[in-house]
């Protein structure tokens, strides 16, 4: 896939953001700052007129240089106008809801939205007067609009049971209504799966994942297809006081360089033991929309160029117990929140307690794997053994 100068991705990886490198350096500088010193007054003023353009230095809330070669970088792998940088995946999230909605409006939120952002809209979006829909990932979405309809949030997969939806279907038809649509796209990054292109018009996700890579820093990216929609979103950071620690942008602009190489190998020891486990005593199924069994893989073939290290198992048990001596039977896969590292990692799932729009009454237990970089039959030597000492009768 080519980027905006004829480069494959690959190359693009490597080399956006760098043109405004002093001194030679490969690297952008880390620079840290709150007070930025000026001259004149005459030039004070003039940058606190501007201090929503991107490139311009005024305050280190803003902004500074190697935070918008970073968003340069972003926006290219993205196709997008313009890239703003926040705190964490979540606050990329939360960004566009209160930037575009205000009350009285309607957002439809898909039931599979990543859980923490779903409480966010919940707790906080709609005490605000918005009124919060969820809907069924693979469901019609024309009928659901209505006059008021604002937004459209969509994230696909979900990154728990891993429904995909038909994001060209949804953004015509949000089009042809005058609604925005956002699309969380952590999962499969830009490598993977380009929103912009499907239609959408904002894209948000996690850098902390796959972006950074190494689970030792947090961050999130909001990208607009129309440069119309920026200013909005960087006013409204501002307003509530975002900024993107420039010590944990330096970690994703270097682990951009690094991310196809990486989430390559992720992808293939992914789907290698997906396959693998789909035949094993034990297991009942294996949610992963690379798989040909998946309900949705025709989408996944259509739209996505690619999978991430992430799926979801069901074991052939009911009982938490047989799913907990699962989890703690693996040697080789931490335990705990998030995922994108280069490191393994297991978490039990319960999805019954996050859905409205739909039901999950599968009574069998959920696993969720993230598939890190280490070998893949150290891996699978990992899972029989544990399956075996759990679930395999």
């Amino acid at each position: 896939m080519a980027g905006k100068l004829g480069k494959s991705t690959e190359t693009m990886l490597v080399q956006a953001g760098r043109g405004q490198c002093p001194n030679g350096t490969v690297n952008q500088p880390l620079q840290r700052a709150s007070t930025i010193l000026f001259d004149k007054v005459s030039d004070l003023d003039q940058a606190k007129k501007s201090r929503f353009d991107t490139g311009t230095v005024f305050y280190g809330r803003f902004g500074t240089p190697d935070v918008f070669a970073f968003e340069q970088a972003m926006s290219e792998f993205e196709g997008g106008a313009a890239t703003l940088a926040v705190p964490s995946g979540l606050a990329a999230c939360v960004l566009p809801l209160i930037t575009f909605l205000k009350p009285g409006d309607h957002v439809l939120v898909v039931d599979t939205v990543y859980e923490p952002a779903r409480t966010s809209l919940d707790a906080f979006i709609s005490r605000n007067g918005v009124e919060v829909e969820y809907y069924d990932p693979r469901a019609d979405i024309a009928p659901l609009i209505r006059d008021n309809t604002k937004l459209i949030y969509l994230e696909s997969p979900g990154s728990l049971t891993f429904e995909l939806q038909d994001i060209p279907a949804i953004t015509a038809a949000a089009r042809a209504r005058g609604v925005l649509t956002m699309c969380d796209n952590t999962w499969a990054t830009a490598l993977f799966c380009k929103p912009l292109e499907l239609g959408v018009d904002i894209v948000v996700q996690a850098a902390t994942k796959y972006i950074v890579g190494h689970s030792d820093a947090m961050l999130g990216l909001v990208t607009v297809a129309d440069s119309a929609l920026h200013r909005p979103l960087r006013e409204a950071a501002n307003w509530v006081g975002y900024h993107a620690a420039p010590d944990n942008v330096y970690l994703a602009a270097r682990g951009l360089r690094t991310l196809s190489a990486r989430l390559t190998q992720h992808q293939n020891s992914a789907l290698a033991l997906a396959k693998w486990l789909e035949q094993q005593p034990g297991v009942a199924k294996v949610l992963h929309p690379g798989l040909p069994s998946h309900p949705d893989h025709a989408i996944w073939k259509r739209d996505f160029q690619g999978a991430s290290g992430l799926f979801s198992v069901l074991l052939d048990a009911t009982d938490r117990d047989t799913a907990i001596r699962f989890a703690e039977s693996l040697s080789m896969f931490g335990m705990g929140f998030s995922w994108g590292g280069y490191e393994s990692l297991v978490l039990l799932g319960d999805p019954a307690h996050a859905r409205t729009a739909t039901r999950w009454d599968e009574p069998r237990q959920l696993v969720r794997l993230h598939i890190g970089l280490e070998n893949v039959d150290d891996l699978k030597d990992d899972l029989a053994a544990a399956l075996a000492a759990s679930v395999q009768k």
